[in-house]
């Protein structure tokens, strides 16, 4: 059965794990199934999706720069603020679903647990940089450092560079935020068939559609 089209307010859909855990490739097929199903949706990510969040990523994440925590930390939010401005926010207002490769939560996964700044300076420059949005469905690619690294190979970029240690740490992170908020951050094992992840994912997405759909209806009356 095909999703209703979205005439109102969009849905912000987030993908989140650690580098290697997989997220890319099942957002291709979710990308598919949404294609299949009529459902107005656009793909974008963190760092990026914007001419100035593109060349804030080179910086990000090019092995030749070395930005302080302070600085990786401003970075991430000047790119967030103009994905969310001239991105996130009209694609929303015009009824799309956005599909975003990390979003707020990688922040205080990979700086603050992973990198040790603040938590709470994290949370509230995330609303400063969103203007308070916050994602309706996160998916949240559980998978082993070890696997991961394996997954990667030898090429990486400066995040991915990182020691085990920090990848376990950021793995902590988003599990603990995950425990933070049941409701909002799904978990699938990432270490799973393939196919039956995107399953998952698939029900995920089409249950929160359903949900949308049935509580704009009611808002109507």
């Amino acid at each position: 059965m095909k999703s209703e089209v979205l005439t109102t307010r969009g849905l912000l859909i987030t993908l989140e794990g650690i580098d290697g855990c997989g997220k890319s490739t099942q957002s291709e097929i979710l990308q598919c199934k949404l294609k299949e199903s009529n459902t107005p949706f656009i793909p974008v990510r963190e760092p990026g999706g914007t001419a100035v969040g593109e060349n804030i990523r080179q910086v990000l994440l090019d092995n030749q720069y070395s930005p302080s925590l302070q600085a990786e930390l401003f970075l991430y939010m000047a790119a967030r603020s103009e994905l969310t401005e001239q991105v996130i926010v009209p694609s929303l207002l015009a009824g799309r679903i956005v599909l975003c490769d990390r979003f707020t939560d990688s922040t205080l996964a990979y700086q603050g647990y992973g990198g040790g700044a603040d938590l709470n300076l994290i949370r509230f420059l995330n609303c400063k940089a969103t203007g308070g949005i916050s994602p309706d469905l996160t998916v949240l690619f559980d998978l082993t450092v070890e696997e991961a690294a394996a997954r990667r190979g030898a090429t990486a970029d400066r995040m991915e560079s990182k020691d085990y240690r920090f990848h376990q740490r950021v793995r902590n992170g988003y599990l603990e935020l995950a425990g933070l908020e049941p409701q909002r951050i799904k978990i699938v094992n990432a270490s799973g068939d393939m196919e039956k992840q995107g399953r998952i994912i698939w029900q995920l997405v089409q249950d929160l559609i359903t949900g949308h759909s049935s509580e704009r209806s009611s808002n109507e009356f």
